[in-house]
């Protein structure tokens, strides 16, 4: 118990680092991938999840450049538009371990439709929005169940074996830049049209509605073909509506087998169980992957806050050429996640290394971005960040599972979206005192807390010696909720 109980960077990180049941995965590349006749039909449900992703932020980047205009033009004064804008992180930081959890009890097909449904709901109102009232009740939808991209990545998490894990989170949030970066280009065009807001937003709501559709229509069967050939039990989101199938039970792992016999229990008191075992999880075994997380999405944040503003003082580059330069930014960040795959090969699966490595990139860019006195070295750290930060993104979520277990992916992946959204929360705030200092102070002040998650991480590495052999308890606490 003791090496389950000291999980986290250290023992996440290597190949032998997987759950007992994953482990039988992870022998070679080979064995590692979905095999058989069944392998053209996984790859086709992957490609449809993807599709999924970039659905999904497409649709929501084309309204998300809009919302400060639109509340201003309603009459809203900074103040009340800043408690709006709030409001959004803050019901995602109560809402992100909830829907994660529920995903894990009723199965990610129903989790998937639900949020989607509501989140479409929300960009419906938004278009109908008249007044601050509306504006303010249009976001609560969407800051509930806007987890979309949790759960996909969960039944990512679900289907593919460790190895393979990092490089199709890679490639799934690659499809997904894509569409962020094609959204505000959209989106920009139909403002100019007369009620291009309300237009923009009722097109949101059709993607959704598109996207609904569309995983109504997914082959699940071919989820719960990839699932068994993994030799993993038949689970809620292979069936329909959380139904499993007792077929699909019996080829689970003997330690599977004895707890899924278990008589059920109501959704919400499973719900309350994975809560309860998450929370000792993430204080005990896994608090050190979280605050990395913590620590690094607010220094990329910083880094954001103030970006166009600091490039037009700091270089007189106005805010057009420098909406430009995030699209740049955002299709290097896309193109990191195919070229995840050459890069665990050279880590040998390394996660952990691989994290430890871009976040120090991350760190010097930072210093160097605050430091820089010409466009072009702004523009060159701009650009390696977009990279850094897209590989640090895809190695945490991939730790995160590797130590939280896979029946409990989409608590673990909705524990991570809250952790995000605290920095959500706070960075603003500090981003607006670092500014009083200098235009520099936001990059500096982002460099300091990624130094921090530095040191965090290689005290881990030399507090466990960086062997990856944690064993298995934190994930089998899970796997007994």
């Amino acid at each position: 118990m003791e090496s389950g109980g000291r999980r986290g960077l250290a023992s996440a990180g290597g190949p032998v680092s997987a759950t007992p049941m994953l482990r039988q995965d992870s022998g070679t590349g080979a064995e590692a991938r979905v095999r058989g006749p069944g392998a053209v039909r996984a790859r086709r449900f992957l490609l449809c999840l993807y599709l999924v992703g970039f659905l999904d932020l497409f649709g929501v980047s084309m309204v998300i450049p809009l919302l400060s205009l639109h509340v201003k033009s309603l009459g809203a004064s900074p103040t009340v538009a800043g408690i709006v804008g709030s409001s959004y992180g803050i019901l995602q930081l109560f809402s992100s371990t909830l829907v994660g959890c529920w995903s894990d009890v009723v199965g990610r097909r129903s989790s998937l439709l639900v949020c989607i449904l509501f989140s479409a709901l929300g960009y419906l109102i938004l278009g109908a929005s008249t007044n601050v009232f509306l504006f303010a009740l249009a976001r609560v939808p969407v800051g509930i169940f806007k987890h979309t991209l949790s759960i996909s990545r969960a039944l990512l998490s679900d289907l593919v074996a460790e190895k393979e894990r990092p490089l199709v989170i890679g490639q799934f949030n690659a499809a997904s830049s894509v569409g962020f970066i094609l959204g505000p280009m959209v989106g920009g065009y139909l403002t100019e049209l007369d009620g291009g807001f309300y237009l923009t937003a009722f097109i949101c709501f059709s993607v959704f509605i598109l996207n609904a559709g569309l995983v109504w229509l997914f082959p699940w069967c071919e989820a719960k073909l990839s699932s068994a050939e993994k030799g993993l039990p038949a689970r809620e989101d292979s069936a329909p509506w959380g139904r499993t199938d007792s077929h699909g039970q019996a080829t689970a792992t003997p330690r599977r087998s004895t707890a899924s016999a278990r008589p059920a229990r109501p959704p919400w008191l499973e719900v309350a169980s994975t809560l309860r075992d998450m929370k000792s999880l993430v204080f005990s075994e896994m608090w050190d992957i979280f605050a990395v997380r913590l620590l690094m999405a607010v220094a990329v944040m910083l880094y954001y806050s103030n970006f166009v503003l600091a490039l037009e003082e700091r270089f007189g580059v106005r805010p057009r050429a420098a909406g430009y330069l995030i699209s740049y930014s955002g299709a290097l960040g896309a193109l990191a996640g195919p070229a995840l795959g050459p890069l665990l090969r050279l880590y040998r699966h390394d996660g952990r290394a691989i994290l430890l490595h871009s976040s120090a990139l991350t760190c010097l860019l930072l210093v160097l971005h605050a430091a820089a006195r010409s466009v072009a070295v702004a523009v060159l750290c701009s650009s390696l960040l977009a990279v850094s930060t897209a590989v640090g993104r895809t190695c945490i979520t991939d730790l995160q599972l590797a130590a939280g277990g896979a029946r409990a992916s989409g608590a673990v992946i909705g524990v991570g979206q809250s952790v995000t959204a605290v920095g959500r929360i706070i960075a603003p705030l500090l981003s607006g005192l670092a500014q009083e200092v200098s235009p520099c102070g936001p990059p500096s002040l982002g460099a300091a807390l990624a130094l921090v998650a530095i040191f965090l991480m290689s005290l881990n590495r030399a507090r466990y010696g960086g062997d990856g052999g944690g064993g298995g308890g934190g994930s089998d606490k899970l796997k007994r909720a």
